[in-house]
């Protein structure tokens, strides 16, 4: 008896799964699945989103939206990141078939996504272009920041800095605020 073959997952198959409390995502076929975030996870990105959406309202470069989201930029691609910007043009349109150009990806690990952040997410993040993914890590209290031509990460532990084409200031948080006892 033979081994089932592994399915090649494409957006619309992703799309059809059922709302049943996981993420689920495509990357080049491969079907990545997540349950629901730890509360320290959601601490976290509730923090980073608060600093980011205060410099865009200041600074509107672009509009910061989150997961759940429909980003696919190929048939057999589909994710979600935690919070993201995306091209101010691109978010007028109201339409995620519009939404390719993200001027900054962030998503915060946990331990079911950490292997799915670290490589998977994030060669098609440079794949693509994305102009900064972060990849919050509460656990070591730091952030990995890569562009499109890193071949590896800048390790950020006490201040995050971002200038986005078009920005008048650069966005400047400091870490010991996101990673704050509760």
């Amino acid at each position: 008896m033979g081994m089932a073959a592994p399915v090649y997952y494409t957006a619309d198959m992703v799309r059809a799964l059922p709302d049943d409390g996981n993420r689920y995502e495509t990357v080049h076929g491969e079907l990545l699945v997540t349950p629901a975030p730890r509360p320290l996870h959601q601490v976290v990105l509730e923090r980073v989103r608060g600093a980011v959406w205060s410099y865009l309202a200041h600074d509107p470069v672009g509009m910061m939206l989150s997961a759940p989201a429909d980003l696919s930029w190929a048939p057999d691609i589909l994710v979600q990141p935690d919070l993201f910007v995306v091209d101010l043009e691109e978010a007028r349109t109201l339409d995620w078939a519009h939404m390719k150009t993200l001027l900054l990806a962030v998503e915060v690990l946990s331990p079911s996504t950490a292997r799915y952040d670290r490589f998977t997410k994030r060669r098609l993040y440079q794949e693509v272009g994305v102009g900064q993914y972060w990849i919050v890590d509460p656990e070591a209290r730091s952030v990995e920041v890569w562009t499109p031509r890193d071949p590896f990460p800048v390790t950020e532990e006490a201040r995050l800095v971002w200038d986005p084409a078009g920005a008048t200031t650069p966005f400047v948080l400091e870490l010991a605020e996101v990673f704050k006892p509760v």
